[in-house]
């Protein structure tokens, strides 16, 4: 083969091969070159109800129905697939009788009670505080909320897990329920972490000589905040020295106290606390707190009491219910308060 002449051969092809060859790597090089060019045209929808659907969205009016709704109830007696809940331990903290379950229906492992910790410190500790002693920064901040009960109190030591549980489920007096903001697991993981800060902040000192802890610096701890919260009674006693008690600064330590949060002055029934409308000077019964009922006379000793050491004499309508000690009051605000309560008579 000459120069003149040359050719390119591919041995085993003929000319229609190869020409398909050349038209491939053509076409190849063609598409190529697209790349990064923008098309002018629509693009494609093979199935256009993929995004044009006969239906309507949430929040949308919908004619169809007389209110007008898009949303819908569900069918009044049907239940969503996975969503009876027919276990009421779990779901409930309760058996079949209704009654308050002992101990958390869940497994306990260390990450379950990590997950309660985590869980506590951001939905608890606000009210109840790191160590659920009550004094989170609510409390501490002078809203005027209820004050949140200790959870090392003995009478809360006492409660059963179901009950700890269903403080979260279903609230209790002032608080409200968490069932929205905290799923069924999380809340016997926090029923979890909480039995754990009450076993840790009520061991003996021979508990602790077992571990290597500064039972000294502990009690140092303990002594320097017990004397701080003196010091903040004796300011607030000693801020009211020499005030007269009135019937406005009753007023105004009751209001400062959410006191109107359980209690009602006008008689009104289903209150989480007793009315204090025909109170002052009223008999009822009360049971005390070895368990015996007696009949009181609800005078100003009455009421004093109730106020520093509310669990002393409960009515025994309210026997079950749960009023924390307001006894960092001055005496003059409890004796403002005591002559707000028997003003309501006149």
């Amino acid at each position: 083969m000459n120069k003149k002449n040359m050719q390119i051969s591919f041995p085993g092809m003929n000319f229609k091969e190869m020409f398909k060859i050349a038209g491939m790597v053509a076409l190849g090089v063609s598409l190529s070159a697209c790349q990064g060019q923008l098309s002018e045209k629509p693009p494609v929808h093979p199935n256009m109800n993929m995004d044009q659907q006969p239906r309507k969205e949430a929040q949308e009016v919908n004619n169809f129905f007389a209110d007008g709704r898009s949303m819908r109830q569900p069918v009044e007696g049907t239940v969503a697939r996975g969503l009876a809940k027919l276990d009421t331990e779990y779901y409930e903290g309760v058996d079949e009788n209704g009654d308050f379950i002992d101990s958390i229906p869940v497994d306990l492992t260390r990450s379950f009670l990590y997950r309660g910790k985590e869980r506590y410190e951001i939905y608890c500790t606000p009210c109840h505080g790191q160590t659920g002693a009550g004094n989170g920064i609510i409390m501490e901040g002078n809203y005027g909320y209820v004050p949140a009960p200790s959870y090392h109190e003995q009478r809360v030591r006492d409660l059963s897990d179901g009950e700890l549980y269903s403080a979260i489920y279903d609230g209790v007096r002032t608080m409200p329920s968490y069932a929205t903001q905290i799923p069924v697991e999380d809340r016997w993981a926090i029923v979890a972490y909480i039995r754990a800060l009450q076993e840790s902040q009520n061991i003996s000192e021979e508990e602790l000589q077992q571990y290597d802890v500064d039972i000294a610096a502990l009690n140092s701890k303990a002594a320097g905040e017990q004397a701080k919260a003196d010091s903040i009674a004796a300011a607030r006693e000693a801020s009211s020295e020499g005030q007269e008690p009135t019937i406005a600064l009753g007023q105004e330590t009751i209001t400062a106290n959410a006191c109107g949060t359980c209690h009602n002055e006008d008689g009104s029934p289903g209150g989480i606390g007793p009315t204090w409308a025909g109170l002052f000077g009223s008999e009822g019964e009360v049971i005390t707190e070895s368990g015996e009922t007696i009949t009181v006379t609800k005078d100003e000793d009455y009421i004093r009491e109730s106020i520093v050491q509310p669990n002393a004499k409960k009515p025994i309508d309210y026997a079950q219910g749960v009023m924390a000690s307001y006894s960092y009051l001055s005496e003059v605000e409890i004796e403002s308060i005591i002559l707000y309560i028997k003003n309501l008579e006149n």
